[in-house]
């Protein structure tokens, strides 16, 4: 893969300098499979992620590598030379526990720097660390996947940045016998401090350095659980550092400037702890822990922390980018900042809408003056995480691109679908203990991993332009009629034209007639628009006359271009109860679980198709044509 520092896609010329690299795609048709691969091998990448931090701290000592405000609102940094030292004496404390993969390392505390302290020290051990998302232990009611964590890891030791308000949650499922560390003090007997730790003197940790080699797990990640539970995977130092040698190959832009990041995303999952984190160790950079979140009442800590610090690249799911481009259309001193130096957007986890990708480039092009690279990828927690990227010659919403130098990607159609599959040094070898029978389902006969995801041929006449995203294999279903609903499409162009009344739709019909959607409506934006205060029965705004009126123009408008049964939405409900993270309706990170959604929503489903429920909005024509 070339470096091409004025890459232009779709048409479009004249971007802020910027190195990106150019893809030359290697493409071969075998029965009715695509296998697809860069003509350009991948280059040579350490054994281990804390090689980089070694490098790092002879190299630039004194830079920091992570960033936090503190509670005083000044930032507290750490250097590459002091995370040595931590690292050091951490994975010192760690090893003399016994610490191991089938006695690992849990954090539960969101992103700090002391998190990063114990994930990097653990690392630097060759013990393997799973940081479980707070939601488990702080919103949970029935800690079930907490639970399942505990009972599926059997971990050593516990961490949090304050054990004290995780102590109901583990009093519920850990064994009485595993140590509890804490940043801050507790008030409970037995709580190790995290400054014990800290003070240990290393004395074999460079022995337990040495062993540590590609093979060695650095964590364990856990899948969204959109299915059943979560399923745990073992990431090797071999995936992480892989998959940043196919990051640099395909954004050389991060070894000429080291990058500076500003972000909020969970380290717990894999785009936010293990690409993230990983572009500004890899390559020298630092990250700005941003306690902020584009969610109501939390946005704002994130526009602070931008109007202080620019970064060079800006990570975020699609709601963090809307949040942000109506930010930057009213707010100078957040403009002045933040264009000063970011040369690259990016974003995953979800679609950027049509309209919000316009009206990005629009604010973007007005008070920047250049445009700027939107870019995005396709990548999963199982591949560490990133595969394909939006290097080819198009750009547009949807768009996933082609795959990264040393990612072996094969397209096999599916149900109507094509499923895109992968293999390389960044792939999983399987799931944490899965059965053998489990361990062989997601791998097929030429040991590709099975990702359930659908892509489409941009362009079907030219495969070498790359490929677009088109939803979950697993999501469609069949009218009774025998029509295959496509899903994911459907769902991102009501979220699009939904805009900004739509959080999430979730598709029904299955076995019916006609195709319906179950919408979760972004209350706050609801509120607004009904003309009623924060307050508000919920039942009440939505079932306001601007509110309704709304979700009937939507329902005409996604109408006006059906061209079928499985593309007409005949009936729209509005949802008051926002979807469950116990009942798997919801990941932690935010994602909807489509099939959990209609399992313990089924009365609602059935009252849609009843024909007599006053709170179900009937599209105006039918879907007979």
């Amino acid at each position: 893969m070339e470096s091409d520092q004025s890459h232009a896609s779709g048409g479009t010329t004249g971007y802020r300098r910027v190195a990106i690299g150019r893809t030359s795609p290697r493409i071969e048709r075998r029965g009715e499979s695509w296998y697809i691969e860069d003509s350009a091998p991948l280059g040579a990448y350490p054994e281990r992620l804390t090689d980089r931090l070694e490098q790092g701290a002879r190299a630039h000592p004194d830079r920091w590598l992570v960033a936090r405000r503190d509670a005083s609102g000044a930032w507290r940094g750490i250097t590459y030379a002091q995370m040595l030292a931590h690292a050091r004496a951490i994975g010192e404390a760690l090893s003399q526990r016994g610490l191991s993969a089938a006695r690992p390392l849990l954090i539960l505390s969101g992103n700090s720097l002391e998190h990063m302290q114990m994930a990097l020290g653990a690392m630097y051990a060759g013990v393997p660390h799973a940081p479980i998302s707070p939601a488990y232990s702080l919103l949970s009611s029935d800690y079930g996947k907490l639970r399942h964590a505990v009972e599926l890891l059997t971990p050593g030791l516990v961490f949090a940045d304050d054990i004290d308000a995780y102590a109901k949650a583990l009093d519920a499922v850990l064994p009485a016998d595993v140590e509890r560390v804490s940043a801050a003090a507790s008030a409970r007997p037995g709580v190790t401090r995290l400054s014990t730790l800290l003070d240990t003197r290393p004395r074999d940790i460079d022995i337990s350095h040495a062993e540590v080699n590609g093979d060695t797990i650095a964590k364990f990640l856990f899948t969204s659980g959109s299915t059943r539970l979560p399923k745990a995977v073992p990431t090797t130092h071999r995936m992480l550092c892989a998959n940043q040698q196919m990051l640099l190959e395909t954004f050389p832009q991060f070894g000429i400037e080291p990058p500076v990041l500003v972000d909020w995303l969970p380290w717990n999952h894999t785009f936010g702890g293990s690409h993230n984190v990983g572009i500004a160790l890899y390559n020298g950079g630092t990250l700005y822990i941003d306690d902020g979140k584009p969610v109501a009442g939390k946005f704002e800590a994130t526009l602070r922390n931008l109007r202080e610090i620019a970064p060079t690249v800006f990570f975020n799911v699609p709601k963090g980018w809307e949040e942000l481009t109506m930010a930057l259309e009213t707010d100078a001193a957040l403009r002045e900042r933040f264009f000063s130096r970011v040369n690259l957007y990016f974003f995953a986890g979800a679609g950027l809408s049509k309209a919000a990708w316009a009206r990005l480039e629009q604010v973007t092009l007005k008070y920047c003056g250049e445009p700027i690279r939107i870019m995005a990828a396709l990548g999963m927690t199982e591949t560490a995480p990133s595969c394909l990227f939006t290097t080819g010659p198009y750009s547009g919403a949807g768009y996933v691109g082609l795959p990264a130098p040393g990612c072996e990607t094969k397209i096999v159609p599916m149900d109507g679908k094509l499923e895109v599959r992968f293999r390389g040094p960044n792939v999983m070898r399987g799931y944490w203990r899965a059965s053998e029978a489990q361990a062989a389902a997601v791998f097929d006969e030429e040991g590709y991993y099975c990702t359930g995801d659908a892509v489409r041929f941009v362009d079907p006449g030219r495969p070498e332009v790359g490929l677009a995203f088109d939803g979950r294999i697993a999501e469609d279903f069949k009218l009774g009629s025998g029509t295959f609903v496509s899903v994911g499409p459907m769902r991102a162009r009501i979220v699009s034209e939904g805009a900004p009344y739509v959080l999430d739709a979730v598709i029904t019909g299955l076995n019916r007639d006609e195709v319906g959607v179950m919408i979760f409506p972004r209350l706050d934006a609801c509120r607004e628009l009904a003309g009623l205060g924060d307050d508000a029965d919920l039942d009440k705004v939505l079932s306001a006359p601007a509110v309704r009126a709304f979700f009937a123009s939507l329902l005409a408008r996604l109408n006006a271009q059906a061209s079928g049964s499985s593309t007409f939405v005949a009936r729209l409900r509005l949802l008051v109860q926002a979807p469950s993270l116990d009942r798997g309706e919801i990941t932690d990170k935010g994602s909807i679980n489509q099939r959990a959604v209609l399992q313990h929503r089924e009365a609602l489903v059935e009252s849609m198709y009843a024909g007599d429920d006053p709170e179900v909005i009937v599209a105006a024509t039918s879907a007979a044509r």
